[in-house]
C-alpha cells in the first residue's frame, strides 16, 4: 500500500457519469429504498461487474474505487498504485429476491482470494480481494464465509486467504463512464476473472 506522503491528492468533485446502467437503464447511483448494497473487489472490475449484474435479484451495479485515501480518483491514478484503492463493484440488490449469502458464494468462486496484491496476471494494489460491507449482518456473514472458504481452499492446497473484510464500508467513488458495464459495451473486451474451482460451502 502507498505511504501517506506518496498518495495522490485527487479532486473534490466526482468524475462525470451518465448515471444509467448500459444493460438495463437503471440508475448507477442514488437512494435505493428497500435495497441493500455491498462493494466487492475481486480483481479487474470489468468482468466482476458482469458476473453480478447477471444475477436475478441484483437491481443495479457500478464499477468504482474504494479502500484508499485519494478522493474521486481516475483510473490512471488508481493504476499508479498511489491511491490505495481497489477496483470494486457496487452491487445493489433486493434482499427479498437474492440473499447476501448467494452474493458471497459468487464472490468467492469467481476469483482466487489467496493472491494478495494481484489477480492472475493483473498485478497491483488495485487488484486485491476485498469485501466492504454496509451492515453488521453482512459483515458477520462475510467473516464466516471467509473462514469456511479458507478451510476448503487449504484442503485443496491453497495458501491462506488474503481478502480484506471491512465494516463500515469505506468511501466508494464511481469509475469513469467508459468502465461502467465495460463488457456489455465491449463484448470482446478483456476479462481476467478466474476462480480456483473450489466450491464455497455456503
Amino acid at each position: 500500500m502507498p505511504r501517506e506522503q506518496d498518495l495522490l491528492p485527487g479532486r473534490a468533485d466526482p468524475l462525470p457519469l451518465a448515471g444509467v446502467h448500459h444493460v438495463h437503464g437503471r440508475p448507477l447511483r442514488g437512494d435505493f429504498p428497500g435495497m441493500e448494497t455491498a462493494d466487492l473487489g475481486l480483481g479487474c472490475f470489468w468482468g466482476a461487474e458482469r458476473r453480478f449484474w447477471q444475477l436475478p435479484g441484483v437491481f443495479t451495479t457500478a464499477a468504482g474505487y474504494a479502500g484508499g485515501s485519494t478522493p474521486n480518483p481516475t483510473y490512471e491514478e488508481v493504476c499508479s498504485g498511489r491511491t490505495g484503492h481497489a477496483e470494486v463493484v457496487r452491487v445493489v440488490y433486493d434482499p427479498e429476491q437474492i440473499d447476501f449469502a448467494t452474493l458471497l458464494k459468487v464472490f468467492w468462486e469467481s476469483h482466487d482470494p489467496t493472491q494478495g496484491m494481484r489477480q492472475g496476471n493483473d498485478l497491483g494494489t488495485q487488484y486485491r480481494s476485498v469485501l466492504y460491507c454496509h451492515t453488521q449482518a453482512q459483515y458477520e456473514a462475510a467473516l464466516a464465509s471467509r473462514q469456511a472458504y479458507q478451510q476448503q481452499l487449504q484442503l485443496a492446497g491453497y495458501p491462506p486467504v488474503t481478502t480484506e473484510v471491512a465494516y463500515p464500508a469505506p468511501a466508494f467513488f464511481h469509475a469513469e463512464d467508459c468502465h461502467q458495464q465495460y463488457l456489455a459495451k465491449n463484448p470482446n473486451g478483456y476479462c481476467g476473472l478466474a476462480g480456483t474451482g473450489v466450491s464455497c460451502p455456503i
